[in-house]
Formats: structure tokens, sequence, C-alpha cells
């Protein structure tokens, strides 16, 4: 596919890397058709771009307290209409929870734990088809991997990083 830099975090889903020429788009569906192909896996892919990925962390509005990272849920979207459609979510929030919808992405807080939560239930089911959901510990680790700028790998001076 013409990554290079890929990096992965464990066997969680989700890969850093450098490529060239295309855009976050192009990228999710390179990567969706070459899983399908091989090894015959369906699955929604989300591209983010660096700077947008940085951003969105460094605009959370409910970044917690250590305690409670996996209780924060970041759901990114390739496409900014999935994040907005998001707020039909918004009458499921309970008293104890908080929910925010940006511009990239959305934030949900379950204080009471993901599994008590409707909204982190609707996101990881139906509702959220179109995005794919992070809690805030693996989000951070993802961070850590964009910003770290390592050895210089080779390719293009054009080459952008991403995250998917």
């Amino acid at each position: 596919l013409g990554h290079t830099g890929v990096r992965t975090l464990l066997n969680s889903g989700n890969a850093v890397f450098s490529s060239p020429g295309r855009s976050a788009d192009g990228h999710a569906r390179a990567i969706h058709d070459a899983l399908l192909e091989r090894p015959g896996l369906d699955l929604h892919v989300v591209v983010v771009p660096s700077r947008t990925f940085r951003s969105i962390v460094e605009q959370n509005p409910l970044a917690p307290s250590e305690d409670v990272h996996s209780r924060l849920l970041v759901a990114f979207a390739q496409q900014p209409a999935a994040i907005t459609a998001l707020s039909a979510l918004t009458p499921l929030v309970q008293p104890t929870e908080r929910f925010f919808i940006g511009g990239h992405a959305a934030y949900l807080l379950c204080t009471d734990g993901i599994t008590k939560s409707k909204v982190a239930t609707a996101l990881i089911g139906k509702a959220g088809k179109a995005v794919t959901t992070r809690n805030r510990a693996t989000v951070r680790k993802l961070d850590e991997m964009v910003a770290e700028k390592g050895p210089r790998q080779p390719g293009p001076s054009s080459s952008a990083r991403y995250t998917a």
C-alpha cells in the first residue's frame, strides 16, 4: 500500500504510518479493500491525519483524572457528518455521564462504567456503525506514537502521518 514507518498498538487494530499521495479517505478505502481481499475481512476503517488526531486529543473537553481513562470513550469517523449524527444519542445520556460532540470526534465519559451506559452501548452497536470508538488510554498511547519523531523513514519528503 506504500506506507512507511508503520507501527501498531499491540492487538488493538490501530496503526500509525506515513504515506504520500493519498487523502485520509483514500487511505481508508485502500486499507479496507486490502483487508477485504486478504484476509477476507470487511471492516470499517477510519484513517485520521496526525494533525487532526493530535487536535482531537488536545481539545478533549472531558479530560478526566487518570483513574477513569477506561471510562472515557472517543469516537472517530471518516466523515464529519457521522460525528454530527451522534447527536441523536443525546437523549440517552444519564445524569452521571458527560457527552460532547466536537467537529472531528465525540467524547463520552461514563462515570458509572461503559457497560452501564446506554450511549456507549449505542456507540458500540448499530448507532456507531459509521464511527470507531477507543477508550482514553488507547487514544493516549496512539497520541504518543503520533508524537514520536523516530528515525526518518525512506520515501518522499512530502509524506504525511496518519492514524488508522
